[in-house]
């Protein structure tokens, strides 16, 4: 049907990691089509949770908060669980969003394919990719549509096509896994009042059985019990063999009727042996699967997201050398397999028996305590994660996370996630009078880069820091070698630089009286 549809980039999987990329491409001008085999977002109760580190690179996107304004939210602390243990507390700091957002997945999806085609994405929906063909000029695509067979010609292909990823299996780009030790099964079911089972986490010696509260008077059932259920992972579930796997677990019959959503899943784990292959990217489920413990999976893929859209988007525009896209799965890996561990490491805790009791008891007191919460909640959070730094520079910020800090500038009151909320560019920003030599160096750079100078509240660090569109930084003035040097190694070469003033450059008004001598912050 009609002739070969050409774009720039190609995403396979209209899930929210998909419609995120594709969103967040779109908006830097990246011509972005995205191919989705479905014909509508799917309702199925799937993930609910977006930890700490998701939630604060998508603020400095823009998602959820005014872009443009005093953007910070309170922080806070929020309970959680580390293996169905109560005690875990995740904890964000202030000035930026709650430590964790309850959201259902498909909400989230929306949200992002509404970003998408506002930004200019083409979702077409319906289209099964059936062939990928690269070359050393681009993908080209095969894919079936109700309409019939077509084709496309793209610079590149994102694979967000979750576990059973076609874009990973045709790029040939193979994984590290590791067989199931547990079954579980999941349904949306209802249970009368007489036998209704509390909500929450319930351990028994023979396996777990976890509720929470559905929707339309059901109940969302999840059961995990010990032993190799793969032989039968093709198998649909029936409402019987979930009613007799609960009373198992259980130890008494629980009456369950109006079935919704059956499935059947186990702890089998994936994590593919690189993100890139030429042409091709992977990102969330396509890249790593793991057990769904501790609501890590989503948040592990928006982050694959951020990564990989505004480097993606640098190269395709020009603005950076293609280097820039190895340092994709460099970062985003290690990322996961840590997740893969830590999802690991809490199936084993949850095995029935008592053999386990005293393990158990023991990481109880370590979380009662606090003295094992803080490297708990770093890790199921994601605010544990440092970038890889460069061993040329000797910043100790490089590759850490930048939080929120009010910022006065040339437009007035803002703030980091403000700034970064206005563009999908990294950002320079110059503090104090000794910024101007920065933004000289930055010219040659200007397609790269936002230039802005501005008095933070408070003291910082560095006389200036370039921060990356998801939050990290990417180099600091202490310490961290010359600029002209990191922004090459970051972009790829300069092509040199313009004439005149520094394009782009933002400037802020000087300090009044009241401001203390050599103090970069806000007069008094």
């Amino acid at each position: 049907m009609g002739g070969r549809v050409c774009a720039q980039v190609l995403v396979v999987g209209g899930g929210p990691v998909g419609m995120l990329v594709a969103g967040e491409l779109a908006a830097q001008g990246v011509d972005t089509v995205v191919l989705e085999s479905g014909a509508v977002t799917v309702e199925r109760p799937k993930a609910t949770t977006l930890h700490a580190r998701a939630v604060q690179c998508l603020a400095r996107r823009g998602y959820f908060f005014g872009p443009g304004s005093v953007s910070g939210g309170g922080g806070g602390t929020v309970p959680f669980h580390f293996a169905g243990i109560p005690g875990l507390s995740i904890t964000a700091p202030e000035r930026e969003p709650g430590p964790i957002l309850k959201c259902p997945q498909a909400e989230l999806e929306r949200l992002f394919e509404g970003r998408a085609r506002s930004s200019g994405a083409r979702v077409l929906r319906g289209h099964r990719v059936t062939g990928l063909v690269q070359d050393g000029d681009g993908v080209g695509v095969v894919a079936e549509a109700p309409q019939g067979r077509r084709r496309f010609s793209v610079g590149y292909v994102v694979g967000a096509d979750g576990a059973r990823s076609t874009v990973r299996e045709m790029a040939g780009i193979a994984s590290d896994v590791s067989a199931p030790t547990m079954s579980a099964m999941m349904g949306l079911v209802r249970i009368p009042d007489d036998q209704a089972v509390p909500v929450g986490w319930h351990r028994t010696p023979r396996g777990w059985l976890i509720t929470k509260k559905g929707f339309d008077g059901h109940t969302l059932v999840h059961t995990l019990a010990c032993g190799d259920g793969s032989s039968r992972r093709h198998v649909p579930l029936t409402l019987e063999e979930l009613s007799s796997q609960v009373a198992w677990i259980v130890g008494h019959a629980v009456t369950m009727s109006a079935p919704r959503w059956l499935s059947r899943f186990s702890d089998f784990t994936r994590l593919a042996r690189t993100y890139r292959a030429g042409r091709f990217f992977l990102a969330g489920d396509a890249a790593h699967v793991h057990f769904p413990i501790g609501g890590q999976g989503l948040s592990t893929g928006v982050l694959d997201a951020l990564n990989l859209s505004w480097k993606l988007g640098l190269v395709v525009r020009g603005a950076a050398a293609d280097g820039l896209l190895d340092t994709y799965g460099l970062e985003r890996r290690p990322a996961a397999q840590k997740v893969v561990d830590n999802t690991r490491a809490q199936v084993a805790l949850m095995g029935p028996g008592t053999e386990l009791d005293s393990l158990r008891t023991l990481l109880t007191g370590l979380l009662e305590s606090g003295r094992g919460n803080d490297f708990l909640s770093g890790m199921i959070s994601a605010q544990d994660t440092v970038l890889p730094a460069s061993p040329r520079y000797g910043s100790p910020h490089e590759g850490t996370f930048l939080h929120n800090i009010e910022l006065i500038t040339a437009k007035g009151p803002s703030d980091l996630i403000g700034l970064l909320g206005e563009g999908g560019e990294p950002l320079l920003l110059l503090f104090g009078e000794g910024g101007g030599r920065y933004a000289q160096t930055a010219r040659a750079w200007e397609r790269s880069l936002r230039v802005v100078r501005c008095r933070p509240a408070g003291l910082v660090p560095y006389s200036a820091v370039l921060v990356r569109p998801d939050g990290y930084v990417a180099w600091a003035s202490d310490g961290g070698g010359p600029l002209a040097d990191a922004l090459a190694a970051l972009f790829g070469a300069a092509p040199g630089p313009g004439p005149g003033p520094v394009p782009g450059l933002e400037e802020v008004p000087a300090p009044g009286p009241g401001a203390a001598p050599g103090l970069e912050g806000v007069p008094a």
